[in-house]
Formats: C-alpha cells, structure tokens, sequence
C-alpha cells in the first residue's frame, strides 16, 4: 500500500509539473503563430529560425522529466544547422500541440481526482451539519442514501486516482516518442558517423603509409645505396689500393649496419614484434621498463584482442608515456588494462601538471583518430593542475 501510495504520489507531481511544461508549449505556439503571420510581411523571415530555437527549451525540460520517470536516456536529436531543415524541429512542433492540448487536462485530473474524492467523503459522513451541502454530481445531499451515494462517488474518485501512475507513463511515453530522434534519424546519425570515422581511419592510413615511405626513402633506401657505392669503389680499389679498399669495405659494413638498425625501427613502428613475442601485456611492461618515470603496470583481465587493436593499444600507451615524461613532468605513471565484454579498457593516470589539451600538438589528436578509426571512445580529463587521466575503449569484436 504504501508503494502504490508513493507511486501515486510521484505520478501526480509529475502531472502537475507537466502543467507548467503544457503552458510554457502554449506561449511557445503563441509566439511561433505570431512570427508565422508576420513572414507574410518580411518581418517574421529572420526571426523564425529564432522562434523555432525557442521551443525547444520546453522540449528539452520534457525530454529530461520522461527520462527520469522512465528510467531511460532521452538523447537530443538536434542536428547543426539550420532549425528549418532539422527533422526533430517538426517533432518538437508535434509534440507542442499535443501536450499543449494535453499536459493541463491531466493536470488538472492529478489534483481533481484525490481532492475531490476526499471531498465527497467529508460531504458524506458530515452533511447532517450542513444540510443540503451539493455533491460533485449535481444533487443535493439531505438524506443517508444520497449521502451513501456521494460516499460511492468519493470511492470510484480516489480508485481513478491509482491510474495516475499509467497516466504519468503515458504522457512520458508520447514524449520519448515524440521528442526521440527515432530509428531512421538514430540510423541516419550512425551511418554519418561511421562515415566519418572510416575517413579518418582512412586519413590515418594514409598518414602512415607516407610515413614509413619517407623513412625507407630518406633512411635506409640512402644507406643502402651508399653501400653499393662504396662496395663499388672499394672493388675497383682492390687491385691497386687494397688498404683503402679494405677502409671502404668496413665502411660499407658500417653503413649496412647502421641501415639494418633503421629498418628495424620502420618495422617495429608498423607493428612492434614486442606484441608477437609477449602479447600485450607483455609489450607494455616492456615499455613502462623502457620509461625514465617509473610506471606501474596493472592487468585487470585478460583476453585476446585482433592484431590491429593490439598495435593501437601499444601505440596509445607509448604515445601518453612520452607525453607525461616529456610534457607533464610526471613522477609517476599508472596504466590498466582490462579485456571484459569483447571491450579493450586502457586508462592511464600521471601526477603530472597537467592542461593537456588536443588542439596543442601533444600527439592526443592522432590518439583520438587512431581510436576512432576502430569505432572506440577516448575521455580526457586534465585540470591545470593534474592529474591527467586518459581513458580509451577499443571495440574488440568482429
């Protein structure tokens, strides 16, 4: 009883709220009916973008009431640009009249139905004392039976009041499914996002591959050819000179070495063999060994993850140890890693100063497009003042 009490309660402050939501709809269609007439005259043209913007405050205060009375998330579907051509704005004008028509009506039902329940059943159990006193049905109370009468009028009032609660969930309901960008707009939404992060992953491909084109070219493509330089001067030295062929043959091996070492270095950057020989968790331990600021490794769960996420992950740790060695002056590092739910987790914390922002170069806006690229999420946070706290979810499923 007391459950179905508060229910009735809470279903009724949410009506009787939603009256003032039905008023501000009302002067909203007001306004909005006034500019209409006045575009006819030129007048209304520039203001109307502005009037439609303006319903949309008592739009957005429904859209958070029916998230909270049904438990669930009410996204706004507003898109940039203009409000004319915005699909969600004729929504929004539906949903205007609707509860405009709709919202003081039940309003005025939350309040009318328990007050004049328990006024009938005053007037039943105390007509005596006022001879004659009128029932809500019109008829005067001057006997028992019509007393009974207006008792059973009381009784059927105060039962109508426990459908409150269905009324509060309906009005929620017509607003999640007027107010909501829909299936086709959520899809439509969707379809540009994954758009544009197989851009970006496209970019970022791009990137890469002029990359380590530049670093075979200006790196190990001119070692190698001074090599078979000096191995052909060094050839046609041999019979005449053998001591400086001899110099040049070591300084042919030297520059084959030092184009070895490069090489490698292309090769680890495309995908580091630190993750075929440990894994990825061995692979950053290796790096939080390899880091000047001590850094402490923690593996919540374990799990197999596609060869692409891993270089990712491997990349975004390196990447947010350099910057808290380099620009953050960090004297501790903190990373985790949990695999749970086919989701890759990468937090990592430092106690450094600080202020990392993406727009500055730190390397945090290539992490974002590397995550992006795998439809995963990066959050940021890094007050003046520290600590700066990276978190990334990388997608793991095929």
């Amino acid at each position: 009883m007391n459950i179905r009490l508060r229910s009735c309660l809470s279903a009724g402050r949410y009506l009787v709220i939603g009256a003032a939501t039905s008023a501000a709809s009302i002067l909203a269609l007001v306004v909005l009916l006034y500019v209409l007439v006045l575009c006819p005259f030129g007048v209304g043209i520039p203001a109307l973008p502005h009037a439609l913007r303006l319903t949309r405050h008592p739009a957005g205060l429904e859209r958070r009431r029916a998230a909270r009375e049904l438990g669930e998330p009410i996204p706004e579907p507003y898109r940039n640009g203009s409000p004319l051509t915005d699909p969600a704005t004729f929504r929004d004008l539906a949903w205007l009249v609707a509860h405009a028509a709709t919202g003081l009506l039940l309003a005025a039902l939350a309040i009318g139905l328990p007050l004049g329940g328990l006024r009938q059943l005053a007037i039943a159990g105390f007509w005596w004392t006022m001879p004659g006193v009128g029932s809500s049905l019109g008829f005067a109370v001057t006997s028992w039976p019509l007393a009974a009468l207006c008792a059973l009028v009381g009784l059927a009032f105060i039962a109508a009041t426990l459908w409150l609660p269905r009324l509060a969930r309906l009005q929620a309901r017509a607003a999640q499914a007027l107010l909501s960008s829909g299936q086709d707009a959520a899809l439509a939404d969707r379809v540009a996002e994954l758009t544009a992060s197989r851009a970006a992953a496209l970019e970022a491909h791009g990137a890469e591959l002029r990359r380590i084109e530049r670093d075979l070219h200006d790196g190990t493509q001119a070692r190698i050819a001074a090599v078979v330089l000096q191995l052909g001067v060094a050839g046609q030295l041999y019979d005449n000179d053998p001591a400086k062929a001899r110099g040049l043959l070591v300084k042919a091996q030297d520059t084959a070495t030092d184009a070895l070492a490069e090489l490698r270095t292309v090769v680890r950057s495309i995908y580091p063999p630190l993750l075929t020989e440990r894994g990825l968790d061995g692979a950053v331990k290796a790096l939080a060994a390899r880091c000047p600021t001590p850094v402490a490794v923690r593996v919540l769960r374990e799990g197999r993850h596609p060869a692409a996420v891993d270089a990712a992950a491997y990349f975004i740790v390196a990447e947010m140890l350099t910057n808290a060695t380099k620009h953050a002056d960090a004297t501790e590092i903190a990373v985790t890693l949990d695999s749970a739910d086919d989701t890759l987790l990468i937090e990592i914390r430092d106690d450094g100063r600080g202020g990392a922002d993406e727009s500055r170069g730190s390397g945090l806006a290539g992490i974002r497009k590397r995550v992006e690229a795998f439809d995963g999420t990066v959050t940021l946070s890094s007050p003046p003042s520290g600590p700066t706290v990276l978190r990334v979810e990388l997608p793991c499923g095929s």
